[in-house]
């Protein structure tokens, strides 16, 4: 069996080839606990249920709940013939907690598309983005658990529809651009430019270092969905980049405080840019994903397809038309006011030698 990972105090023993699982905690120690012994698969709802037990939840709860079939899923992540990307992984596992909350002792055949249709909609009254998530990451275990492995034999999300797309992360304004550039200094400066005109998310740009330079462009598995995009590195980029020292290691770390000369996290990247952002009012609403907004824009404007942009942002062509809808209208709708305009200065008046109009 291929290796999994497994929750703390559970460990694995082989013998004879074959693998046991067992519940200790305190292992080795002088305070070691009772050696419970578990069931031999841990992608089984039992074996979960067991582990709950072990910990000190025990009592009458179904091995085939909600909540066991949501941790069968998760620990299947390992052995699946297709691979899911941490960032994959982490997203289901947010997205799933609201269905474990409310489901988690419900025995999952009596689970109905009504049951999910009602969660949805609460989550989706203040967080319509949210609730498709929720409902994704339902769809994606309910594929699972119908598939060979046979843990369901129905589907509680036939029917349930998603909410309505919004409007997505807002291009920053030319304004604000102008701004960025005129102000930023140091690091802030260093991740603007790096997201503006690479187009990848934060996750990616704070691990952007020399070595994902490949011939003139960045070459980097993205985190969130193991895409690997071939991102130029355009003039702007390139004079910026050239300010820069060379040295090992991520071109964003930090300056100051406890974690000085180390990499940023994402959410370290963020609340940096938010205190940039704080002190310049012309900013407000600027986000750091609308510089990914404004990457695609460009790219498009200067004449490249939906699917040659997708290969430099690594971003699916469904998106990439998303966030150019707007900027394709205007520049279609001005290219017929320019004809218009063409047409009107290419007709031209001929008069007869008696003054009227020919």
């Amino acid at each position: 069996m291929s290796k999994v990972s497994l929750p703390r105090h559970v460990h694995r023993v082989a013998s004879r080839g074959r693998e046991y699982f067992y519940y200790q905690e305190g292992r080795g120690t002088a305070q070691a606990g009772e050696r419970i012994r578990l069931p031999d698969d841990p992608q089984t709802p039992e074996f979960w249920n067991a582990v709950r037990q072990a910990q000190g939840t025990f009592g009458p709860t179904p091995t085939d709940t909600v909540g066991a079939l949501i941790d069968a899923f998760e620990v299947s992540w390992e052995t699946r013939q297709r691979k899911i990307t941490k960032g994959t992984q982490d997203h289901y596992r947010r997205y799933l907690k609201p269905p474990r909350k409310a489901w988690g002792d419900l025995p999952a055949r009596e689970l109905r598309p009504r049951h999910v249709d009602a969660l949805v909609r609460k989550i989706g009254a203040e967080k319509p983005g949210a609730a498709n998530n929720v409902l994704d990451a339902l769809k994606a275990l309910v594929a699972w658990a119908n598939g060979p492995v046979e843990l369901l034999t129905h589907d509680p999300t036939q029917g349930v529809e998603r909410f309505a797309k919004g409007e997505g992360h807002h291009p920053w304004t030319p304004e604000q651009l102008a701004h960025a550039e005129q102000t930023f200094t140091g690091m802030v400066r260093r991740f603007y430019f790096l997201s503006r005109y690479t187009g990848q998310r934060i996750s990616d740009v704070v691990r952007l270092n020399p070595t994902h330079e490949d011939e003139g462009g960045f070459s980097l598995s993205q985190k969130k969905t193991g895409v690997k995009p071939w991102c130029p590195i355009f003039p702007e980029l390139e004079a910026e980049m050239a300010k820069w020292e060379r040295r090992p290691g991520p071109y964003l770390i930090q300056e100051e405080g406890k974690g000085k000369g180390k990499p940023f996290s994402t959410n370290q990247m963020w609340k940096i840019f938010d205190r940039e952002r704080q002190k310049h009012p012309i900013l407000a609403g600027a986000v750091p994903h609308g510089l990914r907004a404004n990457a695609v824009i460009r790219l498009r404007g200067a004449g490249y397809s939906a699917l040659q942009i997708s290969d430099m942002v690594g971003m699916s062509v469904e998106m990439v038309e998303h966030y150019c809808r707007h900027a394709d209208r205007k520049a279609s709708g001005q290219a017929v006011l320019r004809e218009l305009r063409e047409r009107s200065d290419d007709t031209t008046v001929k008069h007869w030698k008696s003054g009227k109009q020919k």
